[in-house]
């Protein structure tokens, strides 16, 4: 009984303790020991402790629309002061302090959902991913991307609510860097591991505002454009004569000239996936115009000894040989 007593003292009394008791409890069954019978203790600790749990997702539910409150007053106050710009700061500090708190609770998939059926998504996407005030907007967009990963039938609802098309805009010319950093992680939450939202982004172009975001000069969006791109055409082979269509072979080896970053890992990456079981990726990247090869060879050799950047030699060697090795083959039993 003591024991007992020890062992019902160490959980606390919220989800995470009802999940470490049941962790354990499964662990006592794989024992050689027999299973005993729960302890009343042990059953008045686990009764209390699912109704903490189920309180604290009500007061979670109520910090929500809270939130929500302080938001919808940016709609109507637009409404009631005529001519004005700019709501004074402290307003402004109050509404993205809701849209932070509201991020983190939606890192909990219940309230992501019940954050839905609300309506905060969709104030979140038609008043706010088009505010004035940049600080909104990206939060906006970041709040969207917590409710959306691995969330089906909330992605489904923001796809139905227009949200990619605005994402796709604010990741392509917002003037403000972190909003467009923060709306393509959100586009990327929408579209990865989600059919219908891929079909959306490639009927908005997506690939384009990708090829664009790797030319920006913003550091961030460059890695994350070409880390969606490398992404989706792993996932997605059947998109590879699409995107060479576009020239983006010829883009990607462009991106390869500029100044070396650590971004153009994924930019290799994304050539060797457009060179593999696809002719013409393969026959662009060939062009002798792009001088790809030497290109490589020079770039093998930079990175040659540097331990942090062996993925980005691998695939540098992977897409010279892929490229190269056998063409000269080819020539080779040509001239025979």
């Amino acid at each position: 009984m003591a024991e007992d007593r020890q062992n019902d003292r160490r959980y606390p009394h919220n989800l995470q303790g009802v999940l470490q008791l049941a962790v354990d409890a499964g662990s006592a069954a794989e024992g050689p020991a027999p299973v005993q019978p729960m302890s009343e203790e042990r059953k008045a600790w686990l009764t209390q402790a699912l109704a903490d749990v189920c309180k604290g997702q009500a007061d979670e539910v109520a910090q929500m629309k809270q939130c929500l409150t302080v938001l919808c007053k940016d709609k109507m106050g637009e409404k009631e002061i005529d001519g004005e710009e700019e709501r004074d700061d402290e307003d402004e500090d109050e509404r993205e302090t809701a849209f932070e708190v509201l991020s983190e609770l939606c890192e909990n998939l219940d309230n992501a959902r019940d954050l839905m059926i609300l309506g905060g998504l969709e104030l979140s996407v038609s008043q706010y991913l088009c505010h004035p005030q940049s600080g909104l907007r990206w939060r906006a967009a970041q709040l969207i991307a917590s409710c959306a990963q691995n969330m089906p039938q909330v992605q489904v609802h923001l796809l139905s609510i227009g949200a990619l098309p605005k994402l796709l805009q604010l990741t392509d010319s917002d003037p403000h860097p972190t909003v467009r950093v923060k709306a393509l992680y959100a586009v990327s939450c929408l579209i990865r591991e989600q059919e219908e939202g891929l079909q959306a982004f490639l009927s908005q172009d997506g690939f384009s505002v990708l090829m664009r975001g790797m030319q920006s000069e913003n550091e961030k969006l460059r890695t994350k454009s070409a880390f969606l791109l490398f992404n989706l055409l792993t996932s997605h082979p059947e998109q590879k004569d699409t995107v060479v269509s576009m020239g983006m072979a010829q883009q990607l080896v462009s991106v390869l000239r500029t100044p070396h970053s650590p971004f153009h890992e994924h930019v290799l990456g994304a050539l060797c996936c457009l060179v593999e079981d696809c002719p013409q990726g393969l026959k662009d990247c060939r062009e002798p115009s792009l001088g790809l090869e030497d290109l490589l060879r020079q770039r093998a050799r930079e990175l040659q000894g540097k331990e942090e950047s062996q993925e980005e030699l691998d695939f540098c060697e992977r897409l010279r040989i892929t490229c190269f090795r056998g063409q000269q083959s080819d020539e080779s039993g040509m001239d025979r």
